[in-house]
């Protein structure tokens, strides 16, 4: 039978040309045409680093593979397909796993040798280009260019030298961002928050950096690495590099980033992109440090507390953080679906869009404990209304009922082709020992006998039908129960932490809108209805489906359906 398969290519960056792909796909055909294989499809990642799996193209290579659509992958070389360790055995052991063949122009058949040596090879390959080029980044920043990185007020000067090449590392000052870093500046100065000027500007219409809204953070950034608008020595004259370095993260892929020491700083003279005068900038700083001490004394390393105590900015902030209320990231403004964060010391909470950004016309803000009160009353009495629940099992039993009838007419439609197709295959191989064959013939009979392969994958894909979820007769009763334990554990410091965990588990969002009158607030408490359909074994000994039967049957102990306690019937409603 002729086997399918699938061609990878890829480049790493702008630099390179398009026309790579077109020249890995040329190669790879070629290879597949004198194997006698079929090129079934193609993958390409343009201009993205061989360093992550992260890569749209190589993703939808890997899912197709765990879904047998093809027998074998073809790549021009093993750091086409990656250039990290960890990321080509697990690639080599999840296709081995589909049974798919790794094929590479360089190799041959992938094994577990090329394995080993090329992703050491590989890894090796990226750590040696790793230091030329921050060696030749460094060597830039010493001769007075830039390092990389545009600041808000600059833009990159596009030049080309005698020779016609073009230069790299040039800025220019763009004159009408100047003026509002210089503005930032005097009104800091003057007295005037970081919050302050941030909901100035956005009110006033005026786009923040990459066309963004301003933020307090923005504008007064970190102290440590010297970020953020107020911070940057650049408008000052002063270039600095090589503040923080870049790792990944084994788990997700991720660059983070982590200080480098100052004394690894380099900083170089950059009069000709000064913004800020000597003054203004010193009076900023001086204000900055002001604010730095009232948390705590700055050390030699820039951080909060004093080499007396040992204490540092992480212990003092942590120090003096209050304990995570409840409901915290639950919370959201109705207008905007911002987050909500305390804006009082009385514990208020206020749409943090409008407070920080004042992008947002919800005024209204509720104290935190009556807001917890009516939460835990409309988790008991609303969220599982008799009414509502039995709709809700109504709509997602029929729906259920529905896919299941798709999935069959489906299946059935499958076996029917599945069926004339062996017809169609017996009656060539008929001819065929009658000589009365060719090679058309022997071409048909091998595209009816993959399509036939196709099919069978394609009814195992169909799976078994849903089964419906059995309930128990008093579920909204069992429930309400329940939330009266969680209320007791609320309040034992012993069961706090495991209950507010609970608690969490059964709201997805708790949306705030103003009322109609002066004071009052519009509360819409979401919750998964999923999360109440099967419940742990009850103490009255009635029969309930366990988790384990729920996975036998294929299921994550959930079913789709999300509830808003206000749709359908009288919303929550209260004055604060």
């Amino acid at each position: 039978m002729t086997q399918r398969a699938a061609v990878y290519a890829r480049y790493s960056s702008d630099n390179q040309r398009e026309a790579s792909i077109e020249d890995q796909v040329r190669i790879c055909r070629a290879r597949a045409e004198r194997e006698g294989w079929v090129v079934t499809e193609v993958y390409a990642d343009y201009a993205i680093s061989g360093a992550t799996a992260d890569r749209p193209q190589f993703q939808a290579l890997m899912a197709a593979a765990r879904s047998g659509r093809f027998d074998i992958v073809l790549a021009e070389a093993l750091d086409r397909l990656s250039r990290d360790q960890e990321h080509i055995a697990g690639l080599y052991k999840q296709l081995s796993f589909a049974g798919v063949r790794l094929v590479t122009i360089a190799d041959g058949d992938v094994t577990e040798l090329h394995v080993g040596l090329k992703g050491t090879m590989a890894a090796m390959f990226l750590k040696d280009l790793a230091q030329k080029t921050h060696r030749g980044i460094e060597g830039r920043v010493r001769a007075g260019a830039s390092g990389g990185g545009l600041s808000f007020g600059y833009r990159v000067l596009r030049q080309f030298r005698a020779d016609g090449t073009p230069t790299a590392g040039e800025m220019e000052i763009v004159p009408e961002e100047a003026e509002l870093v210089r503005r930032v500046f005097s009104e800091y100065t003057g007295g005037v928050s970081p919050r302050a000027i941030a909901v100035g500007f956005n009110k006033a219409g005026i786009p923040g950096p990459r066309g963004g809204k301003w933020t307090a953070s923005l504008i007064l950034g970190n102290a440590v690495r010297e970020t953020g608008l107020l911070r940057n020595r650049l408008y000052v004259g002063e270039r600095v590099w090589n503040r923080q370095h870049f790792v990944k993260d084994p788990t997700t892929g991720k660059r983070v980033a982590r200080p480098n020491p100052r004394e690894a700083w380099i900083i170089s003279a950059a009069p000709q992109l000064q913004i800020v005068d000597r003054t203004l900038w010193e009076a900023a700083q001086q204000r900055l440090a002001v604010g730095r001490r009232q948390l705590g004394s700055a050390n030699t390393d820039g951080e909060l507390g004093s080499p007396a105590d040992g204490a540092n900015v992480g212990r003092r902030l942590a120090a003096a953080r209050r304990p995570p209320w409840l409901l915290s990231g639950l919370v959201r403004c109705g207008v905007c679906n911002g987050p909500m964060g305390v804006v009082s010391s009385d514990g208020r909470l206020g749409c943090a869009n409008r407070r920080e950004r004042g992008t947002c016309s919800n005024p209204r803000t509720v104290l935190r404990a009556r807001l917890l009160e009516r939460v835990m009353a409309g988790l008991k009495h609303r969220l599982l209304a008799p009414e509502l629940v039995e709709e809700f099992v109504r709509s997602f039993v029929a729906e259920v009922n529905a896919a299941n009838r798709t999935r069959g007419q489906q299946r059935a439609r499958l076996q029917q082709e599945h069926t004339k197709l062996g017809r169609q295959i017996r009656n060539l191989l008929e001819l065929i020992k009658d000589g009365h064959g060719s090679p058309a013939m022997a071409r048909e009979l091998a595209g009816l006998e993959s399509r036939q392969d196709q099919i069978v994958r394609e009814i195992a894909g169909t799976g078994t039908p849903e089964p419906l979820p059995v309930l128990h007769p008093n579920l909204p009763e069992l429930y309400r129960r329940k939330v009266d334990t969680l209320e007791e554990a609320l309040r034992d410091a012993a069961t706090m932490a495991a209950a507010a965990e609970a608690l969490r588990s059964l709201v997805d969002a708790i949306l705030v809108y103003p009322g109609e009158t002066r004071g009052e607030v519009r509360v819409e408490l979401r919750g998964d209805l999923a999360a109440f359909l099967y419940l742990p074994e009850p103490s009255d000994g009635a029969q309930t489906r366990t988790a384990a039967s729920r996975k036998e049957n294929g299921r994550s102990g959930g079913v789709m359906g999300t509830l808003v306690a206000g749709t359908g019937f009288e919303p929550v409603t209260f004055r604060l």
